[in-house]
């Protein structure tokens, strides 16, 4: 554990390529171990979060190897074929990772027991665990529903048609996951649309899914258990949520301008980019479709005037882990910004609602907090700064208050940002090669 610190930057220029993208990465990972024959995955992010993810693969029995600094290789042992695992499945701080393997461990008739960090073992895992009770799972957890949990699988799953109380995509990427182990069809009704890697990553595999729309902007996902899925080759593009850290950064940052190269276009991931330019982000997108996979997207990003605007809920699935550096935005920001929808943002690594608000506070910046969302009372691009800010073991939050300190008046201060390796472990390097004033206090110069 060390701290961070971020000084006032003058510009930053550059064209890099942020890490690749995590959730893509989860997912490659485990459809990789349940394919027939030898899956290479490309870019894989190599974060802590992935790499428990991959040990966890391991434990199942999935053959999975480095091959040099670019590609990885799995061989995949085939839907319903995993070995039951001797070992305590160890997912640290990853809600992504340890919801996915509840539903894929819940596909298999095996016993697997789940453990996190402290961070991880506070957050919900009953919105997984329901409905995966119901495909005839079944589970021993806390009183809270919280880890540690013991999953043990059926013989034979059930089908079910189930319709998302909240939309989650790891809730619906658990149950698609479970459904390859059940014979016949499983539909899932989801309100309104999540981010659709597992879908698309599914027919990458061969997989037989069906998508139709659903009530009113809603999606119907059905999906046929027990096929043969086929190894594949997979190309991870960088993550779109990495990019909003360099990308908020330049355009808080006086006389920047930057790229970021072959980020992950998915429009159901890129909320925050058009929220961004409505408030009047000088940012260009340059998209490119893929026919097997992913779109990707060229980002060219200029510092810019930015102003207060209302954020409906409607677009919070489309971009939940970015409010935390958009509430940096809009410290920036000329107006007030109102952000609706935030009640998920209290149960992920920390409660990121009040940690946002208590730390833009401690810099100097109005807020005004409620159980489901945020109002900033923007500084109009001058924001004190000088706080020593807890990361509570979330990566976001220490990331998006190091990126308001390098445009703030005084330094901001990080008090762990060894939680960053979570999703960016090369943050600290790529926010350098653009010109971020970065130190760790008490280093040896």
């Amino acid at each position: 554990m060390f701290n961070l610190k971020a000084h006032n930057s003058s510009s930053l220029n550059g064209s890099i390529k942020v890490p690749g993208d995590k959730s893509i990465s989860h997912r490659s990972v485990i459809l990789g171990g349940l394919a027939v024959g030898e899956t290479i995955v490309n870019g894989l992010l190599e974060s802590e979060d992935v790499l428990h993810t991959i040990a966890a693969m391991r434990e199942f029995g999935v053959i999975i190897k480095k091959l040099d600094e670019q590609q990885w290789s799995i061989h995949g042992r085939g839907v319903g074929g995993l070995d039951e695992p001797k070992n305590a499945l160890y997912l640290g701080n990853s809600g992504t990772g340890v919801r996915l393997l509840l539903g894929l461990a819940a596909g298999n008739p095996i016993n697997a027991f789940f453990i996190g960090d402290n961070s991880l073992s506070r957050r919900p895992m009953r919105r997984v665990t329901t409905p995966l009770e119901i495909m005839g799972a079944r589970f021993v957890d806390r009183s809270d529903g919280c880890l540690p949990i013991v999953c043990s699988g059926p013989k034979h799953l059930l089908p079910i048609q189930y319709e998302l109380p909240v939309a989650s995509a790891q809730v619906k990427s658990a149950i698609l996951l479970a459904a390859l182990g059940a014979a016949g069809k499983t539909t899932i009704l989801e309100p309104e649309p999540t981010r659709d890697h597992t879908e698309i990553m599914l027919k990458q595999f061969g997989a037989q899914i069906n998508i139709k729309p659903f009530n009113k902007g809603g999606r119907e996902i059905s999906i046929i258990g027990q096929p043969e899925l086929q190894a594949k080759t997979i190309h991870v593009p960088a993550d779109p949520s990495s990019a909003a850290f360099p990308a908020v950064a330049a355009l808080i940052t006086k006389g920047s301008h930057i790229k970021l190269r072959n980020v992950c276009g998915n429009s159901l991931r890129f909320g925050l980019f058009e929220i961004l330019i409505k408030m009047g982000a000088n940012i260009k997108i340059d998209c490119c479709d893929n026919p097997e996979g992913e779109k990707i997207a060229h980002l060219e990003v200029k510092s810019s005037s930015l102003k207060g605007i209302k954020v409906p809920a409607e677009i919070a699935p489309r971009m939940i882990d970015e409010y935390p550096i958009l509430a940096v935005a809009a410290a920036f920001a000329e107006g007030t910004t109102i952000m609706l929808g935030l009640k998920e943002l209290r149960v992920k690594e920390s409660d990121r609602l009040r940690a946002i608000a208590k730390g833009l506070a401690a810099c100097g910046v109005k807020v005004e907090e409620t159980i489901d969302s945020l109002t900033v009372h923007g500084r109009g691009g001058s924001v004190k700064g000088g706080a020593l800010i807890e990361a509570n073991m979330d990566h976001r939050i220490a990331m998006s208050f190091l990126v308001l300190g390098m445009a703030s008046e005084k330094p901001i201060e990080i008090d762990d940002s060894t939680t960053i390796q979570t999703s960016f472990p090369n943050f600290y390097e790529l926010m350098l090669q653009i010109g971020c004033k970065l130190t760790i206090p008490g280093a040896i110069k």
